[in-house]
């Protein structure tokens, strides 16, 4: 008795092209509206390159809106680590100071505005705090909210 498996392996990998050309075969021929002629193959080849080239032309206008975007994505990064270095600065100046470094105080910084939250132990203190943050370099405005007498 034959088995397919006792086929030698040389002719297995021939009698699986043979299979796949024959199904490439067969799905040929149930595309519906093949071209026929060699001139309906080239019509529908140059109909398909300019459909490919308008989104191109349409693409060009967008480069602008993608490079712009980019660098304003670019500069809103750079402001948040500046942001960032603010805050950082803040709170070692804050951590320096004997009676602000025991209270909690919450930094925040949004495009160079300062927001401090928490509490300090007097109002010379809090004014202190707002007078250390405001020192510090790119630091636009300090809304001090900080709670004198309170344990924020």
């Amino acid at each position: 008795m034959h088995n397919v498996f006792d086929t030698p392996s040389r002719l297995r990998p021939a009698a699986a092209l043979g299979a796949l050309l024959a199904v490439a075969a067969l799905a040929a021929c149930d595309r519906p509206n093949a071209p026929q002629t060699p001139t309906q193959r080239g019509d529908v080849t140059t109909s398909r390159a300019e459909q490919r080239a308008n989104p191109a032309r349409e693409a060009k206008p967008a480069t602008g809106e993608v490079a712009q975007s980019t660098e304003s994505g670019g500069k809103e990064v750079s402001n948040k680590v500046k942001d960032a270095a603010i805050t950082t600065a803040v709170n070692a100046k804050i951590a320096t100071d004997p009676k602000l470094s025991m209270m909690r105080i919450n930094v925040d910084t949004v495009n160079g505005r300062v927001l401090l939250k928490g509490a300090a132990p007097d109002t010379a203190s809090s004014q202190r705090a707002e007078q250390l943050a405001s020192s510090v370099d790119g630091v636009v405005s300090v809304d001090n909210q900080l709670v004198v007498g309170g344990k924020g």
